[in-house]
């Protein structure tokens, strides 16, 4: 497969639009070449004139693209899979799902081909080339993994995982955005209350979180490693890492976590 230049994204909500976004400015893919389809299509116009495709007929995308990513609720996917069967074609196409709670196999049966499917997670993040994305190719080509890595590397990093922790990094990376924006809030409160304006505490809660992730990513090592390094004996910093662990804040966060991930395990049964 070695012309995968033309991709169609189905059903694009925000994760399938954030990815449009992120490859069109990382310069890896031209919006020319991305064709988006959503019932509503009110709803790409912003778009549209970005310079992107846009289209109600899933069929017509699948048809004319080399990359076919299924971005539909797990509830939409049967129906989706239906429509575009007849041209799906496996010399030419590479599906790569970002539905959370299906499985490739799932997928290959019920388009009764032996087509490879490429499952990815990224997160919201993608919109500005810093998504978190696994990747699980259990069943596809090392070349085509590859492939997939090789694009969503350009809007973030990209790591291969097994498919069997797909739902554990939905809940850790893509949900995760999530639980970390309400740390965030939560720390905003905290400096309101103690006197800020609510958009200094932001820009310093925010910034703070940043820098904590850098030192970890830049500098390597466990949490606990720049954590030592803040606390004194008698401190602030203990005295308020205690008070929050005495009220079951990392409990409450992997309890959270977890809980998500068992979720993401089976969303295709679920309903909205």
């Amino acid at each position: 497969m070695s012309n995968k230049s033309s991709i169609a994204i189905l059903g694009t909500g925000n994760m399938g639009a954030y990815i449009a976004l992120g490859l069109s400015k990382s310069g890896m893919c031209d919006p020319a070449s991305i064709t988006l389809t959503r019932r509503n299509l009110d709803a790409l116009a912003e778009y549209k004139s970005q310079g992107f495709n846009i289209s109600n007929d899933n069929v017509a995308a699948a048809k004319e693209a080399n990359i076919i990513i299924l971005g539909v609720l797990p509830q939409q996917l049967n129906e989706v899979l239906d429509q575009i069967a007849p041209v799906v074609d496996e010399s030419k196409h590479l599906i790569v799902s970002i539905i959370s709670g299906v499985s490739s196999v799932d997928i290959q049966k019920k388009l009764n081909k032996n087509i490879e499917v490429i499952r990815v997670m990224p997160n919201t993040a993608i919109a500005i080339n810093q998504s978190m994305t696994c990747i699980a190719g259990d069943h596809a080509s090392k070349e085509n993994i590859e492939l997939v890595k090789n694009i969503f590397s350009t809007v973030g990093v990209a790591m291969v995982i097994k498919e069997d922790l797909m739902p554990a990094a939905t809940a850790l990376c893509s949900s995760g955005i999530a639980f970390f924006l309400r740390t965030i809030r939560a720390a905003t409160e905290a400096g309101v209350q103690m006197g800020f304006h609510s958009h200094e505490a932001l820009e310093m809660a925010s910034q703070t979180v940043k820098g904590a992730a850098d030192l970890l990513i830049q500098l390597g090592g466990h949490p606990e490693v720049q954590i030592d390094r803040v606390t004194s004996p008698k401190g602030c910093t203990i005295a308020g890492l205690n008070e929050m662990e005495h009220n079951g804040f990392s409990s409450a966060l992997i309890k959270g976590i977890t809980l998500a991930g068992q979720k993401a395990g089976n969303l295709l049964s679920q309903d909205k």
